[in-house]
This record gives C-alpha cells, sequence and structure tokens, in this order.
C-alpha cells in the first residue's frame, strides 16, 4: 500500500483537517487533525482512525500505523516547531 493510498482511505472515513504519512510501505506514522476527535479520550482516537481502515488491519496491508491525533484547537495550541 502506497502513501497516498492509506492517506485516502483515512480522509474518506474521516474529516481530517490536516493529515500527513510518512513510512515504508509497512509501518506508518500519521498526525492526523480531526473535528471528529472532539470529546474524545487518544484511545477512542486511535480506533476511529482503525475503523476506516476496516480490514486492512488485519489482513496486515496496514502492519503497524503510529500516530498522533489532535483536534484543531489542540494543533492550534501546539509550538509550530512542535507539528
Amino acid at each position: 500500500m502506497t502513501a497516498e493510498e492509506l492517506k485516502s482511505i483515512i480522509a474518506a472515513g474521516l474529516p481530517c483537517e490536516h493529515l500527513t504519512l510518512e513510512g515504508d510501505g509497512r509501518h506508518w506514522y500519521a498526525t492526523i487533525v480531526s473535528t471528529a476527535f472532539e470529546g474524545r479520550r487518544p484511545i477512542a482516537r486511535h480506533q476511529q482512525v482503525y475503523a476506516t481502515l476496516g480490514a486492512k488491519m488485519q489482513t496486515d496491508e496496514v502492519h503497524a500505523l503510529s500516530m498522533k491525533t489532535y483536534t484543531p484547537a489542540e494543533w492550534a495550541a501546539l509550538p509550530a516547531d512542535s507539528r
């Protein structure tokens, strides 16, 4: 799976104001900013992202996905060099 394919899948399942993705085709690191994360704890946010991937996690199309998830307000409050 390519980074663009994975980004498209996540963006189709979540309204993303910001989405970056890096990886080697099996191990991925994402930074996701979404209004869908409002009022949710980090584990629930991650579950939302995993839900967008569906069976791709179980079939090993996406072997590992590490992520930082933010609401738009949390993202805006971060120092620019922390993004």
